[in-house]
């Protein structure tokens, strides 16, 4: 009786602890896809800044810095900035629907992003205390 005890204790233990991590790992799953879609695209908030003279573009998010693959929907974003960029340097807050995937030249950014969707412009901040401007 105590043996079939402690095998039934220890069998709810053991799927209790397995379910836990299946858990920890549907959250994350829910957090990067974009509103639940199974389309392998995915919601990014970030500060994205395009460089013409370099043909460059990059979104920074709270984590990671992302190089932006210079297509034409990157060039309609960076055209819908204008109206809020100052200065060419500008870094304007957007929110977009992005496929993410490593990058395999060893001299660019870890990661890169193909903008697939514009969700969201922000108007930049006024008040960056991280912002230095060197003058001549």
């Amino acid at each position: 009786m105590k043996k079939l005890l402690v095998f039934l204790l220890s069998i709810t233990l053991f799927t209790a602890c397995k379910n836990d991590a299946k858990t920890e790992e549907q959250t994350v799953e829910t957090e990067t896809n974009s509103y639940n879609q199974n389309d392998g695209l995915v919601t990014m908030r970030g500060e994205f800044i395009y460089v013409a003279k370099d043909d460059a573009a990059v979104l920074q998010t709270s984590n990671e810095i992302y190089g932006v693959v210079v297509d034409d929907k990157m060039h309609e974003l960076n055209n819908q900035l204008a109206e809020y960029k100052k200065e060419e340097t500008d870094m304007v807050p957007v929110t977009v629907r992005v496929k993410r995937f490593e990058s395999n030249d060893t001299n660019t950014w870890k990661y890169r992003v193909e903008i697939k969707e514009i969700l969201k412009i922000e108007e930049p901040s006024e008040n960056k205390d991280d912002v230095i401007k060197l003058g001549s």
